[in-house]
């Protein structure tokens, strides 16, 4: 009897405080639900879908135009060598100048002096004279050595009577000496001061080419100038310089 007393008493010392069954779990605190984040993250998601949307239908939506890669003056027109094709998304309000549509916009003048960079757009060409009030266009063939090397479209040059070095018709010393005196008595000045260059053959078209060696270049001048010019182009005793500024 007293063996299994203390065996009690001894049981009961050990035993510690009640331990919660497995199936029970302490009591949480309810969840704060937040409706305002909720709205705004469904709001991001719709405009995210939206902006997928809208670049994948511009993405599918565009068309291939012309674009100016170097400066067309005035009265000029476009070629081969100065434009190339850009893609760009299609807008019925912009009158975009197609690549297919090339053929029929290099028979056409720029009405204004087009930059470089530019994308072509209908109004920007008119079939039309372009020259402006008080200008004149003068076309002159050159042999090499009386033009600056790179000559090309939009250059500002200015145009000096030179010696010509070709034989003489006639009898004509006396007319010699006078043209060179008239030339030394000029003091050097220009013919033409300021003209700029509305056009410089490509080196691909064989009509660039007067006989086998002469360029033909044209400028834009002042009317008032272009009579000198035109006399000093046709005894080949004009050559151009290249100074700074660009075409009016």
């Amino acid at each position: 009897m007293k063996i299994q007393e203390r065996t009690g008493a001894g049981a009961g010392r050990f035993a510690g405080p009640a331990q919660p069954s497995v199936g029970d779990r302490l009591p949480t605190a309810p969840r704060e639900r937040k409706p305002a984040l909720a709205a705004l993250a469904v709001l991001l998601i719709l405009l995210g879908a939206l902006g997928a949307t809208t670049l994948v239908l511009q993405a599918g939506n565009r068309i291939e135009v012309v674009k100016i890669t170097a400066d067309i003056p005035a009265g000029s027109s476009v070629n081969s060598s100065n434009v190339t094709s850009v893609m760009v998304a299609d807008d019925d309000s912009i009158h975009y100048v197609k690549w297919s549509q090339l053929a029929s916009l290099e028979k056409l003048k720029a009405r204004n002096t087009i930059p470089e960079g530019a994308v072509a757009v209908g109004e920007m060409f008119g079939s039309g004279s372009t020259l402006a009030a008080g200008k004149a266009v003068v076309g002159l063939s050159l042999k090499e050595g009386q033009y600056p090397a790179g000559l090309k479209m939009g250059d500002v040059v200015a145009a000096y009577r030179v010696s010509s070095n070709g034989s003489s018709t006639g009898g004509s010393s006396g007319s010699s000496s006078a043209s060179s005196s008239s030339s030394s008595s000029g003091g050097g000045s220009p013919i033409v001061g300021r003209a700029t260059v509305s056009y410089v053959p490509d080196g691909k078209n064989s009509g660039d080419l007067v006989g086998s060696t002469n360029f033909a270049v044209t400028l834009t001048v002042n009317s008032d100038e272009a009579a000198a010019l035109a006399q000093a182009a046709a005894t080949g005793s004009v050559a151009l310089v290249r100074v700074p500024g660009n075409g009016n």
